[in-house]
């Protein structure tokens, strides 16, 4: 059964314990002296609903973790299956084959061997389709009983309605916490197995790039697994090339739509510059694939450059500057437009003019909200991966000529985790350490965004 019937059973029962609670509430309050009661009747309506779904949530999540297993092993036990190859790829195809038609995903079998393993498997699903509703019926009752016997006239059901709330508040805050936990609990820890076969100071200080996934994984080369490369060709063109074009237009165009445009304008040119950072990436590569790079080539070659590739760092880097003008942008904006008024009236009332209002008055004062677009704009860049494929190339090339093919940290991660390399090859892993040391640079400008925010910080009236 899928999950979402279970959820609608959760949401229906907590719906009848809702009436219920509600209706036994407005007798208490007809009942009691003076028709005064410790809560409102929604607040006993609420505590007891919650008291039905959440329970019944947790079982249903829990459910459909562990029931396709519990199915599978059931099926596994028929007789039906005792022919099943041994080979695990090919079982689990099987399996998959004859439970998609079990469940009508699918109209019939491809493999033979599949076709006597339907029926087991529609008994395993009845029968734990069942075993699931009986139990989603009997946590619900159980919970809502509880909660409805707990409902008197000085019953505090207000702040156990909001206690319940702001657990369930607090959980969703804790999401984001332990899946970024996660993460770095994944990369450290294939990080540390990359390093167990490479040596850091190779990975981190050597200057050619060339994993191969076919060599021997028992004795590799650490001299093929120098970052430095890639290290520079993701600074190059994400937070220098980039940073060029993104940092200066994205500035004057907050500049002008605070303080030149009028309102009618920007009512306008706002969201459409907006609309940049909306456009999916692939289409920025195949610009910066089939219109910048052979423009900036074209250009080159007029310049007397001799042989200039036709995927270069500067084309990429130009087009991710402007992918992440209104990342610049909509935060500097926002920091000029939150600046009080009185600072630039004050200004133009001592003389000075707008220009010079705006960049000793206004900028100054909106800074940390700048400088924290700007870190947010370079998290954004050195993060691509599209863009630099298409215009770029894969080429880990260690050099400070823009017109040269060029990759960064993201193309590589993305080059070694597809494909049919071992999990246990260090040309694989070097994949998690690459991204391990992304993640800690990013991490990084955060921090210093944070930083700079709080020792620029200005609280206005």
């Amino acid at each position: 059964m899928s999950p979402a019937i279970l959820l609608l059973l959760a949401l229906g029962l907590g719906l009848a314990g809702w009436l219920a609670a509600r209706a036994r509430a407005w007798t208490f309050r007809r009942s009691s002296a003076g028709g005064r009661i410790a809560s409102l009747p929604n607040y006993h309506a609420w505590y007891v609903a919650l008291w039905v779904v959440l329970p019944v949530l947790a079982f249903v999540a829990l459910w459909s973790a562990i029931a396709p297993g519990l199915v599978s092993q059931s099926v596994l036990a028929s007789p039906a299956a005792a022919e099943l190859p041994s080979f695990g790829f090919q079982r689990q195809t099987i399996l998959n084959e004859a439970r998609a038609v079990a469940t009508g995903a699918a109209p019939g079998v491809f493999n033979p061997q599949a076709a006597g393993l339907v029926e087991p498997f529609r008994a395993a699903l009845s029968h734990y389709n069942l075993i699931g509703v009986v139990v989603t019926l009997l946590i619900a009752f159980l919970g809502g009983v509880w909660a409805f016997l707990r409902l008197k006239p000085d019953f505090a059901a207000r702040s156990k309605v909001e206690r319940i709330v702001m657990a369930i508040l607090l959980g969703a805050s804790l999401v984001a916490i332990l899946t970024t936990l996660g993460i770095l609990a994944s990369l450290i820890f294939e990080t540390i197995r990359f390093f167990g076969m490479v040596s850091p100071i190779d990975f981190l200080f050597g200057t050619h790039w060339g994993p191969d996934p076919m060599a021997n994984a028992a004795n590799p080369d650490s001299s093929r697994y120098g970052a430095v490369p890639l290290f520079w060709g993701t600074l190059f063109i994400g937070a220098i090339i980039a940073m060029i074009v993104a940092i200066p237009l994205g500035l004057m165009s907050a500049i002008y739509l605070t303080q030149y445009a009028d309102p009618a304008l920007r009512k306008w040119i706002k969201p459409a510059l907006e609309i940049l950072a909306g456009v999916p990436t692939v289409v920025y590569g195949y610009f910066a694939a089939l219109t910048i790079a052979p423009a900036i080539r074209n250009i080159a070659i007029s310049l007397g450059a001799t042989n200039p590739s036709s995927e270069s760092a500067l084309a990429a880097g130009l087009v991710m500057g402007v992918m992440i003008i209104p990342f610049v942008s909509s935060m500097a904006d926002d920091s000029i437009a939150a600046v009080p008024q009185s600072m630039r009236d004050g200004s133009l009332a001592m003389g000075a003019t707008t220009n010079e209002t705006i960049r000793r008055v206004l900028v100054p004062a909106a800074l940390p909200g700048i400088v924290a677009g700007i870190m947010l704009a370079v998290s954004r860049a050195i993060g691509e991966t599209m863009i630099v494929v298409m215009a770029a190339s894969t080429a880990a090339n260690l050099t400070a000529n823009p017109l040269e093919s060029m990759t960064t940290v993201t193309v590589q991660i993305v080059a070694m985790l597809t494909g049919e390399g071992s999990f246990d090859h260090p040309a694989t892993l070097s994949a998690f350490a690459l991204g391990f040391v992304l993640f800690m640079v990013t991490l990084g400008l955060n921090f210093i965004a944070l930083r700079v925010v709080k020792r620029y910080r200005e609280a206005y009236d």
